[in-house]
């Protein structure tokens, strides 16, 4: 039994490439496409995908050195928001409980999508399974057996992973001109939000793709160069206060002063990367889904993870990030001084969220809505965790948090409602 579920969660649901690659062949063969398209539409989405992830590894790879040299610099201990973390520790003590979660939850999406107007089908494995971590991790906490845990995961899953696209659908008709595709990230509040104050601060023909700069600062207009300089100076500032020994330590040999500007160089590679491989996806998984509408869920639309948008704004992008980790920056004092749980900004989620906050804003601010979109974004995703640790901790989950506003939104409410019951 365990190795079942080991495989569904683990080599295919948890596995986005096959996941996806999956979906787009059954799509195909829906159509009545012929052998040699379906093979080659299904393997083009799973390359499309592996490539999308070496993007996102070597991005993570570049950050990871980047915090702990900022963690070094300015000497900061606090609580990290990594979804990934909880759910590693969630899984060490509620293994079975949130693989089942998962599996049952992922079938109740496929329902939900097609008995009710939410039309969308959660294609972001690994979000869904930090989704299952979270619910199993709320009902316990509260005393719940494990079989109404499941039960109730699985549906509260389900009804989540189409309940949450559609709040930030709206966004994402503007960002990409059409309907077609839809938000696996369940950050969708903060995006939605990000994008409704966008249309209050900015113009979306300021668009960050057409911004008319001085001569010498031209440069910036290639988005290749701006995320290398951008980050670079980050980069700079936390390796100068971290010191030579600190910086060596990460090098592998590399001068110290030279490290920072390769792995900026590194991070504006992964990007492009990222770039490539969404582009290479949105070729085949769009049309394979045209099959899914006709025969089993009309008017399905695939929810993918958030770096789907980069392509459309990529100075965007940058600007979301830079703005989104400020604002966690700035909320550290607050933390001291409320002296509740301080949330460190890590680096890895504040890009993946900042930036898709940034394209959000940016498609109804244009660079304005970016930058205050993200900023407002780095803010929620700081003050999030903080709220939520203290159910983390009380099962003895702690140093980690949830950062993703959707998570932390359903784990209160849940959390809220189960109390009356206790």
């Amino acid at each position: 039994m365990n190795s079942i579920l080991h495989f569904l969660v683990y080599d295919l649901l948890g596995t986005s490439s096959i996941l996806v690659g999956f979906i787009a062949m059954f799509g195909l063969i829906l159509q009545k496409k012929s052998w040699d398209k379906v093979a080659i539409g299904t393997i083009k989405t799973i390359v499309g995908f592996v490539i999308f992830s070496a993007g996102s590894s070597l991005a993570t790879s570049s950050l990871n050195s980047f915090q702990t040299l900022f963690t070094k610099a300015f000497n900061l201990e606090g609580v990290l928001p990594l979804a990934e973390a909880v759910t590693a520790l969630a899984q060490n003590k509620f293994g079975s409980i949130v693989a089942l979660i998962m599996v049952a939850g992922f079938i109740a999406n496929l329902i939900v999508a097609r008995f009710t107007p939410l039309k969308y089908i959660f294609l972001t494995g690994q979000h869904n399974l930090y989704l299952a971590a979270l619910l199993t991790v709320i009902f316990k906490a509260n005393g719940m057996s494990d079989g109404l845990t499941i039960f109730l995961g699985a549906v509260i899953l389900g009804v989540s992973a189409a309940l949450f696209p559609a709040i930030a659908q709206k966004g994402m008709r503007k960002i990409t001109g059409e309907d077609e595709l839809a938000m696996g990230h369940y950050v969708t509040i903060a995006y939605a939000i990000s994008s409704f104050i966008g249309s209050k601060v900015g113009n979306p023909e300021d668009n960050t793709e057409k911004l008319k700069l001085p001569r010498w600062l031209m440069i910036f207009k290639d988005y290749i160069v701006s995320v290398t300089l951008s980050v670079a100076v980050f980069y700079y500032i936390s390796a100068f206060i971290a010191g030579k020994e600190n910086v060596e330590a990460l090098s592998g040999g590399v001068s110290w002063i030279l490290f920072p500007f390769l792995q900026s160089l590194s991070f504006a590679a992964s990007l492009f990367i990222i770039i490539t491989g969404v582009r290479m996806v949105l070729g085949e998984i769009v049309s394979a889904f045209v099959g899914i509408s006709e025969k089993l869920i009309p008017n399905a639309k695939p929810a993918l993870d958030c770096p789907v948008v980069f392509q459309y704004a990529p100075t965007a992008t940058v600007l979301g990030f830079l703005s989104a980790y400020i604002g966690g920056l700035i909320c550290i004092p607050i933390f001291v001084l409320l002296k509740t749980p301080i949330i460190i900004p890590v680096a890895v989620p504040y890009f993946f969220i900042g930036a898709t906050a940034g394209v959000f804003g940016n498609a109804s601010g244009g660079w304005k809505g970016a930058i205050v979109g993200g900023f407002i974004t780095g803010i929620l995703i700081a003050v999030g965790p903080a709220l939520i640790y203290p159910i983390m901790s009380s099962i003895g989950l702690t140093g980690t948090s949830f950062p993703e506003t959707d998570f932390v939104s359903v784990g209160l409410i849940l959390n809220f409602i189960l109390g009356f019951f206790n």
